[in-house]
């Protein structure tokens, strides 16, 4: 069991007209830079993991709170949570550590900045590892205005826009509830129910499967929303059609070697087409579900210095 006192000391460090929480474990790892970019509604923490397995196989593990988490920024206007701002923090990040460029690990909305951040600043990322999330083809329509069409209002990243403020009240009052329903393993298979899911969940009494994780480590995700809400963090969904404007005119092709691990019990469904955007890109598929690298932190591990040691990294 990990213990949160064995997590790094945090620092607060100014970038891009915020300040990101920020943890470092590896230091004397100079000149081996490695970004863990935490996901929705998630922490640096959710890293815990994989920090003393990166460290000590001679890697400088950054790992931010991004803004709206922690006790980083979180700024109350909504598209300053764009892909812009957001990947603009990590550009900011490498030049406070006077870094060119680094690997960048992503899971969930983490990987979705990752694969932003590489299209938009292509030169400051030198490999990917991304979780769950993989590569998002930019369609004809915006995303928000896709999702409404295929799944309807109550899908959770259409109401998040179309009814701000609604989920986010409901979260609020229900922080503990609902992270500890979240977080979990070994769901059983179940009939999708009528609602907007998230909002469901904080409202459920009982949770379905087995606990993700100990009391202990709920609690610094429990307190770290608890003082900062949700707002900040949803913020990020709500830019997702202004995201899709802002990567118009990008190349669409990453050719950064990157490692793709799925989960093959997560909701989130794999991309048949990675290898056409992705041309330079490897796929590990692990028996867990969408919490990939807590779930199976060891595993986790054990692919990702393989594939690093396969890169010469």
């Amino acid at each position: 069991m990990f213990k949160p006192s064995d997590f790094p000391e945090p620092s607060l460090i100014s970038v891009n007209g915020v300040k990101l929480e920020v943890f470092e474990a590896g230091k004397q790892n100079v000149g081996r830079p490695i970004v863990l970019c935490h996901g929705w509604p998630e922490h640096a923490f959710s890293w815990r993991h994989q920090v003393p397995a990166l460290s000590t196989a001679g890697y400088h593990v950054i790992i931010p709170n991004q803004r709206g988490y922690g006790n980083s920024s979180c700024p109350s206007e909504v598209t300053t949570y764009d892909l812009e701002h957001l990947v603009g923090d990590l550009v900011a990040l490498l030049d406070h550590y006077q870094y060119q460029d680094a690997i960048f690990v992503g899971h969930d909305w983490g990987a979705m900045v990752v694969w932003g951040l590489t299209l938009l600043h292509p030169k400051r990322v030198n490999k990917i590892i991304n979780l769950s999330l993989p590569y998002q083809e930019r369609g004809e329509k915006p995303w928000i205005e896709f999702m409404e069409e295929m799944f309807g209002d109550d899908n959770y990243f259409v109401h998040f826009n179309r009814h701000p403020g609604v989920a986010d009240a409901v979260l609020e009052e229900n922080t503990f509830q609902f992270l500890r329903n979240l977080y979990r393993k070994n769901e059983p298979a179940s009939a999708p129910q009528p609602g907007m899911a998230m909002i469901n969940l904080a409202r459920a009494e009982t949770p379905l499967g087995e606990p993700l994780m100990s009391d202990s480590e709920l609690a610094v995700f429990v307190s770290a929303f608890q003082a900062t809400g949700f707002t900040a963090s949803i913020n990020w969904y709500r830019n997702l059609d202004r995201n899709w404007h802002v990567l118009a005119n990008v190349n669409p092709i990453i050719q950064q070697p990157t490692l793709m691990i799925y989960g093959d019990r997560d909701v989130i469904p794999k991309f048949e087409k990675l290898t056409e955007f992705v041309p330079n890109s490897e796929v590990v598929s692990l028996e867990c579900g969408h919490w990939i690298q807590q779930e199976k932190p060891g595993k986790t591990n054990e692919v990702i210095l393989k594939w690093l040691g396969q890169q010469g990294s």
